[in-house]
């Protein structure tokens, strides 16, 4: 590994090492540090900063590496915060890919996290020339600092007083540090947020998220606010408040309506489910319509490349998940289905609890996992994906020794590829549950990256070392530079 992913990793021979780093990859996709059906918030959070602990005191390179991988937006915060915290320990060569790592990275995360990451970093103490760097970077990259002014206005304030920066023009500064000094403001979102403060009208200029406060404070009607702030809604804020659109009668509830054509995959099986049974049947050839559509795009050029395909997908009752990510794990079920589906030339999915009708799928049962692969077995498919928990209680451990038997005896060269997608961290085992030492487990959280994780698969089977995942972070962590350069040119300051 001469190079590494950040041009400073010593060569290493230790097999333990791809172990370590894949296991960390599964809990850095699934694991947010919230509840899971299993397991609280507390049992999470502190079983996620053993590993992010464990990684960046004994592989700090591939660790920085993991960055350009498609983990959860948590772990990407954390992993940032645990390189930067701990500059002192790294070499100048580290430095330097950790820098383009991070850079690269923060482009993709949300402002709201980035803010609150630097604050993190604020109340640590940690003000290096590199942080104050990459936070002035990022600042300059953003193409609305007035947006960004307006609704994140303290994360900017904090940030550009931490990294000892000037705000990108003077009015810009008066609205931070002084807001109701001056009697009018020339950008028009400041302008509108001025007035907002004694005139109606004005606050649906404004961002929801800062409308809503404005709205409350001059006592306006939930039903009316949403109907004429519709307009300015964000297909997240969409698709949070239709249902409670509805519980406002039908005018909010057609005001606040999404754009299914322009909505991701996962996030759209995750909408579909929280309609009502009747209304998804209703609305039969309108949802699954959208969720086909989704698919192809995600499928994109690989569209039925896959051959004969079988999934497994897990609907028992642990699917629901937990009060803060309700109906995740079926959500990912759902999506890798129709995902599946497209990729495939020809198709069957099963799943748990014996339906055929996907769309009306929700949460019920155990989970006869070891049952369900071995008919998805005789259907003799090149490729047979298992989407679940990994709980298998019906009965307990019939699925690991299925795929045992078949692995050593029945199809010992391997014809058929089998891989278990997880979508839920298992706090106590710091991994995601597996089924079986023989057949690969990645953990998923998003099933637009299902592909790469198929792919990522092939490490934890044993096939490949170290060296060749290295040699794949590299690869990506070029990807993700690159993406960040493009993103810097489309949006010059």
């Amino acid at each position: 590994m001469n190079g590494g992913v950040n041009g400073g990793m010593a060569p290493s021979v230790d097999p333990i090492a791809a172990e370590d780093v894949l296991l960390f990859v599964n809990a850095a996709i699934t694991a947010t540090g919230q509840r899971e059906f299993r397991a609280d918030a507390a049992a999470q959070r502190l079983s996620l900063d053993f590993l992010h602990a464990y990684m960046l005191g004994n592989y700090r390179d591939l660790y920085a590496g993991v960055l350009a991988l498609d983990i959860n937006d948590h772990n990407a915060a954390l992993i940032v915060r645990g390189l930067l915290e701990s500059a002192g320990e790294a070499t100048a060569d580290q430095r330097r890919g950790e820098g383009r790592l991070i850079a690269g990275r923060l482009a993709l995360l949300p402002p709201q996290r980035v803010y609150r990451l630097f604050g993190a970093l604020r109340r640590s103490g940690v003000n290096n020339r590199r942080t104050r760097a990459l936070l002035r970077d990022w600042l300059a990259a953003r193409p609305d600092p007035a947006l960004d002014a307006v609704k994140y206005r303290n994360g900017l304030k904090q940030a550009l007083r931490h990294a000892h920066l000037a705000p990108a023009d003077d009015e810009l500064g008066a609205f931070l540090f002084a807001p109701h000094s001056r009697a009018r403001y020339e950008t028009p979102i400041l302008e509108a947020w001025r007035r907002a403060h004694y005139e109606q009208a004005a606050l649906y200029e404004l961002p929801y998220t800062v409308a809503e406060g404005f709205a409350a404070r001059h006592g306006i009607p939930r039903a009316v606010f949403l109907e004429r702030i519709a307009p300015r809604l964000t297909r997240q804020e969409t698709l949070r408040l239709q249902a409670s659109a509805r519980q406002h009668g039908p005018e909010s509830a057609r005001a606040v309506t999404a754009d299914l054509s322009r909505m991701p995959l996962t996030r759209l099986a995750g909408y579909v489910l929280s309609v009502p049974a009747e209304e998804r049947a209703a609305r039969r050839e309108e949802l699954t319509g959208a969720l086909r559509a989704a698919a192809g795009r995600t499928a994109a050029r690989h569209r039925g490349t896959w051959g004969r395909v079988t999934a497994v997908l897990d609907d028992s009752f642990s699917s629901y998940g937990s009060g803060v990510k309700r109906r995740r794990p079926l959500a990912v079920a759902l999506a890798c289905h129709y995902l599946l589906e497209a990729l495939a030339g020809h198709y069957t999915g099963l799943w748990t609890s014996g339906r055929d009708d996907a769309l009306l799928a929700h949460p019920v049962g155990p989970t006869p996992l070891g049952e369900r692969i071995l008919d998805g077995l005789e259907t003799a498919p090149e490729r047979l994906v298992i989407v679940s928990d990994g709980w298998d209680n019906s009965p307990p451990g019939l699925a690991g020794e299925v795929l045992r038997v078949w692995r050593t005896r029945l199809d010992p060269a391997r014809r058929t590829g089998v891989v278990h997608l997880n979508p839920v961290y298992d706090a106590e085992d710091f991994d995601v549950c597996r089924l079986s030492a023989r057949v690969p487990t990645a953990g998923i959280r998003d099933a637009e990256d299902l592909p790469a994780l198929v792919e990522i698969a092939q490490f934890a089977e044993g096939r490949t070392g170290l060296a060749d995942l290295t040699a794949y972070l590299d690869t990506r962590a070029a990807w993700l530079t690159a993406a960040a350069g493009r993103r810097a040119e489309r949006n010059p300051r």
